[in-house]
């Protein structure tokens, strides 16, 4: 596939996957079966429906999700590179999907976010998904950790 599809294959995933109006179909359309999707925020997923059950249990958590793109996707070869920003309120489920500590029931605490993803798209499908985020951030804001 050309770059410029590639691009619009993850513009259609950041959209829809990540974006406020979450299309879980997008999954079984764009992702592979064997995704490899690592955050440092949260554990490691593989396959599909790893991907499913980590986006139920996240957007479950923070129904206002919402991540958007902050710069023009940036691809060469099978990559496509993405700068984004977002985040959510959590006045959902409890939320344990972290590195440190968990989250009860809707604490109502706020997260706000930036990062940067690298996605691998093969065939028209995402084989891999690995994104940096500003995770001591975020554990700041729900207070799971403290400033030193």
């Amino acid at each position: 596939m050309s770059i410029e599809e590639n691009k619009a294959i993850v513009g259609r995933w950041f959209t829809e996957f990540w974006g406020k109006d979450f299309n879980p179909a997008v999954i079984d359309e764009l992702a592979a079966p064997d995704i490899r999707f690592e955050y440092s925020l949260h554990a490691p997923c593989r396959g599909r429906e790893e991907v499913r059950a980590f986006a139920a249990k996240f957007r479950a958590a923070f129904p206002d999700l919402n991540f958007w793109g902050t710069a023009d996707l940036v691809a060469e070869g099978d990559y496509v590179v993405g700068q984004w920003e977002g985040g959510g309120t959590h006045t959902g489920e409890a939320f344990d999907d972290m590195p440190v500590g968990s989250l009860p029931p809707a604490t109502r605490k706020t997260m706000r976010l930036t990062g940067i993803t690298i996605l691998k798209v093969e065939n028209g499908f995402i084989t891999e998904e690995i994104g940096l985020d500003d995770g001591v951030t975020v554990l700041r804001q729900l207070g799971l950790i403290t400033a030193a």
